[in-house]
């Protein structure tokens, strides 16, 4: 037992020990903290010269250079006398199928578990370091925090070259768009002073209705608004990157890449597609031995396995072709059909022979896997059967075990040049009837676990199958902020924005999304970063597991805020929650330096420390996660982890674990991004967001209206489905503090915009009730009221104009933003309200189906494609009664009088105002109409219907009657 004379190292725990004169060791003469030799040294190391309790300086003790032993009197327990010598023991556990519990062994003398000891002397040295950086952080100039990372980096890293840098939008063009929010603010209060003490008491329905509309629509202006104050703009230096982690003549010191790639249904998701997706990885510019390519197949479709085979055949030659000649893009369907001087900046005379002959290649190459398309458009009553004759395993998708076939790599084949290929993984997750296999989240926490047992890179790269590398220098672009010691500690993943081939030249509906991935993202990446949008995204693999960042410092147990009172004991909990997940990051972290524990010791500490309810019943698993920069033992048994990679994808594997929970992709919404996302955020991560003047991955849209419609309205649910679950942004995560205020304001919107149907579609119905019914939501203006109105347009007007200009988006984008926010609005976003209410409450899953009425083979033909849905049922009749009502009102100012037209002019601008915002929506309900634009069909029949009113008031072919002279007339007659 330890003597009592000797006292505690107030840092490790351990004791303090004495000297060889017998006396205890003391660190500062001003106050006597206690602290071990081992202690002080390190903090002598680290470059503190002041004692962590008084602040009085170590230059005295270190001249005096006290060297003498400490001699530590204590009992040496049976875990410590049986560590060795420190050596890499690497994943040494993988032939270990359970992980056994501790035994009687692992207690010391007063009856303790030691592995408990352990982890409050890790806690003890995790709260050394947090303090170290507490006093360092004091004398250091603060840096704003809106665009820089506090600077957590060794004086050697800072001299080097930045990988990248924030370049804040210019005062010229940010000062005056902030002007005008803060006065545009003040004319909305203004506004809804007058517009509440002026009631129309002649239509007080009508009035109070527009009331409610008008505050709504200004609470989600303000939730939109504000979390754009403060945009960034970022660059980065791919040759500094290049510099600092390729020196000639050394192995290349880039982190490792997992790329996730996930399809389900080949038949709705053509294997070409997929194919070329894969193929722009396999070719992308990063060192091969960096690469592996991961292909989730959730459909365990035979004809996605076969299609990869004939691809991974093909991308020996296609591979050593992009990097000859350094092409883009290296997907060679899009390659091949630019419509650009193929020969520009290309100077060798093998080229044009070569490029010919890949090109023959690749037309080869989709002849074959065409036919293997068309090959399973009808599958035998038996099934289908492999090569060997054995039956395919998953001919029943609903009901197969897990598989995985590796392909090239570093096993594999090489390409036709005789170099190592990338990694290509075919991974198909077990299914079974009765268990929750969550969808694209289940199947994106499949590879997560299959991909750390197999490569283990430390960052992880996520496409959805129709997005491929349109920049083959995107992972580099990643790795300048991921890698950077400064700015990659606390990001938890780099997000790009998505764009889109195949998109009709005016955008009809909105598809390229560009007023919210060029200025509501650049205005989250000042803030906290952008959110994650669901593809064309780096992770950091740390992050996944649901550890916080390093910078951190842990919850206390008590902390907690909330502004709902009868949420208290939620957020009590999930602090409690938050606060043993940062003990278990503080024991991980100090785990990663137990090589010197023996297999079994090992194994029994990482069961104490209830990782298996974590993460899982799988060693192999638990030890990669405690690997922070990834990797693989090279004495690991490629079968082994192969059978441990099947075991991690079984369908009973993530049963009572925090799998979708807390860690990985999480489950609960159809949209699993925005939820991930969040749920990072909340633990004090920041993303970074990425723009690329090349764009760095592409992909395809939707450009019909129904298939449009229908993406926006599984977007919508999963907001309403977020909304209505525990992780609602207005009240989970308050206890931790880490979530910015702005940021939140963000996600909030992201998750209350549905609900701005039910006010927009009573908004836009209440133009034709006016003109039908003759009244008015506005009273007779006065002067004050007019220049309340007109001031409240111009500052909506200028609030624009001067977003255009830091943004650089088109105002043609902006209007066709505008225009589709009413049409989904009245449509998808009012579904999707009533569909979540009925799914979350009811358990009631409701479909809308879509038919397809008529097609066209010519450019953008699918943009004239009509498909029957009952989203179109609302704007169509929006727009029907509001040309009704114009109409109407046309007819009652001719029969009024002069005195009729004034007040028309308000209400048929108000009804203008709505269909010209569904003008787009009217079109592709009209489809292509033989060429004959639209807008001369929708003004024939408006000025016809005008015309002919004015026409039967004049009545212009009727001779005028003297009325007198016919009544004494008849008066005259004897009847």
């Amino acid at each position: 037992m330890m003597q009592s004379s000797v006292p505690l190292c107030n840092t490790c725990g351990e004791q303090v020990g004495v000297n060889d004169n017998g006396e205890v060791f003391v660190g500062c003469y001003q106050c006597n903290f206690p602290i071990c030799k081992a202690c002080f040294e390190h903090e002598i190391n680290e470059g503190s010269r002041g004692c962590l309790s008084c602040g009085t300086p170590y230059e005295e003790r270190t001249k005096g250079g006290d060297d003498n032993d400490i001699k530590v009197h204590e009992n040496q327990s049976t875990m410590a006398s049986q560590l060795g010598n420190s050596q890499d023991v690497g994943l040494h556990a993988r032939h270990i199928s359970t992980v056994s519990t501790v035994d009687s062994e692992l207690h010391d003398e007063s009856g303790n578990p030691i592995w408990k000891n352990r982890v409050e002397s890790w806690k003890g040295k995790d709260k050394k370091s947090k303090k170290k950086k507490a006093l360092k952080a004091d004398v250091e100039a603060p840096i704003p925090p809106e665009q820089h990372m506090e600077e957590r980096m060794p004086t050697e890293a800072a001299a080097e070259p930045p990988l990248s840098i924030v370049v804040p939008i210019s005062k010229t063009k940010i000062a005056p768009y902030r002007t005008v929010i803060i006065v545009r603010l003040i004319i909305l209060g203004l506004f809804f002073h007058y517009r509440v003490t002026n009631p129309v008491d002649s239509a007080f329905p009508l009035w109070l209705t527009s009331i409610i509309c008008e505050i709504w629509f200004a609470f989600s202006w303000v939730l939109d608004q504000f979390p754009k104050w403060c945009p960034v703009d970022r660059h980065t230096f791919l040759e500094n990157l290049s510099a600092r982690f390729e020196k000639e003549g050394e192995p290349s010191g880039l982190a490792a890449v997992d790329f996730f790639v996930s399809t389900v249904d080949p038949l709705k998701e053509p294997p070409l597609i997929t194919a070329n997706t894969v193929l722009s990885i396999l070719a992308v510019d990063y060192p091969v031995d960096k690469v592996s390519c991961y292909v989730s197949d959730d459909g365990a479709a035979m004809l996605t396995f076969e299609s990869l085979v004939e691809t991974a055949e093909f991308a020996r030659k296609w591979v050593p072709f992009c990097k000859k000649f350094s092409i883009e893009p290296r997907a060679p369907e899009y390659y091949f059909s630019q419509k650009i001087d193929y020969l520009k900046d290309k100077v060798q005379p093998s080229f044009v022979k070569e490029r010919r002959a890949m090109k023959r290649d690749y037309e080869e190459y989709k002849v074959r896997v065409n036919a293997l398309v068309s090959k399973a458009l009808k599958t035998p009553e038996e099934g289908w059967t492999m090569q060997d004759g054995t039956p395919w395993p998953g001919n029943n998708s609903r009901d197969h075990p897990g598989m995985i076939q590796v392909f090239l790599g570093h096993s594999g084949a090489l390409d036709m040049e005789g170099n190592e290929l990338p990694r290509l993984v075919y991974v198909s997750r077990e299914k079974r009837p009765g268990y929750q296999h969550h969808k694209k989240a289940g199947a994106e926490n499949a590879l997560v676990r299959v991909s750390a047992v197999l490569t283990n890179a430390p960052f992880i790269l996520n496409l959805d199958c129709d997005h491929y590398l349109n920049n083959s220098k995107a992972v580099r672009e990643a790795m300048c902020f991921l890698m950077d010691p400064v700015v990659g500690r606390d990001v938890c993943y780099v997000q790009f924005p998505q764009r889109f081939d195949g998109i009709d030249r005016s955008d009809r509906y909105a598809n390229r999304n560009t007023v919210f991935f060029d200025v509501n993202m650049k205005g989250l990446d000042g803030i906290q970063g952008p959110v994650y949008v669901g593809t064309g995204c780096v992770f950091n693999r740390q992050a996944l597991y649901g550890y916080s960042p390093p910078s951190m410092p842990n919850l206390p147990k008590s902390s907690s805020c909330c502004c709902c009172p009868s949420k208290k004991s939620k957020d009590v909990s999930e602090v409690y929650r938050d606060a043993k997940r940062a003990e278990l990051d503080a024991a991980i972290f100090n785990l990663r330096e137990m090589d010197n524990y023996d297999e079994h010791e090992r194994s029994m500490l990482i069961s104490q420390l209830s990782f298996e309810k974590t993460f899982g019943l799988s060693t192999v698993f638990i030890e990669s996660t405690l690997m922070e920069n990834g990797g693989v033992a090279e004495s690991a048994d490629p079968a082994m982890l192969i059978k441990e990679a099947i075991h991690v994808i079984s369908c009973g594997y993530e049963e009572k674990t925090d799998w979708g929970k807390e860690i990985g992709w999480i489950y609960g919404s159809v949209t699993e991004d925005i939820l991930t996302g969040f749920k990072m955020q909340c633990r004090g991560w920041r993303s970074i967001y990425c723009m690329p003047l090349r764009p760095a991955f592409k992909g395809s849209a939707p450009i019909n209206l129904s298939d449009r419609l229908h993406q926006v309205l599984r977007w919508a649910l999963g907001s309403v489905e977020i909304f209505l679950s525990r992780h609602c942004p207005l009240w989970y995560g308050w206890g931790g503090g880490r979530l910015k205020l702005l940021q939140r304001m963000a996600y909030v919107n992201t998750i209350v915009y549905p609900f701005t149907s039910l006010p927009l579609i009573a908004y836009c119905t209440l133009p034709a009730i006016c003109l039908l019914t003759g009244k008015f939501i506005i009273p007779t203006l006065s002067n004050i009221a007019s220049v309340l109105f007109l001031g409240l347009f111009l500052s909506i007007i200028t609030t624009s104009v001067l977003e255009l200009r830091w943004s650089g988006v088109s105002i043609e984008d902006l209007w066709r933003n505008e225009q589709f926010w009413v049409i989904g609005g009245v449509s998808a976003h009012l579904f999707a309200v009533f569909q979540g209410f009925l799914k979350m409450l009811a358990g009631v899953d409701t479909n809308f189906t879509v038919t397809a009425k008529a097609a066209d083979d010519a450019e953008f033909g699918d943009l004239y494609i009509i498909k029957w849905t009952t989203l179109l049922i609302p704007p169509t009749t929006l727009i029907v009664i509001n040309l009704v009502g114009v109409v109407a009102g046309f007819s009652d100012a001719l029969n009024g009088g002069y005195e009729s037209w004034g007040p028309l002019f308000g209400k048929v601008f108000f009804a203008f105002w709505v269909i010209f915002h569904l003008y787009p929506f009217l079109k592709g309900l009209m489809g292509r109409q033989n060429r004959t634009p639209t807008i001369v069909i929708l003004w024939s029949v408006l000025l016809a219907s005008v015309f002919s009113l004015v026409w039967v008031k004049i009545d212009p072919f009727v001779s005028k009657v003297d009325n007198s002279a016919i009544s004494g007339a008849c008066s005259a007659i004897d009847c």
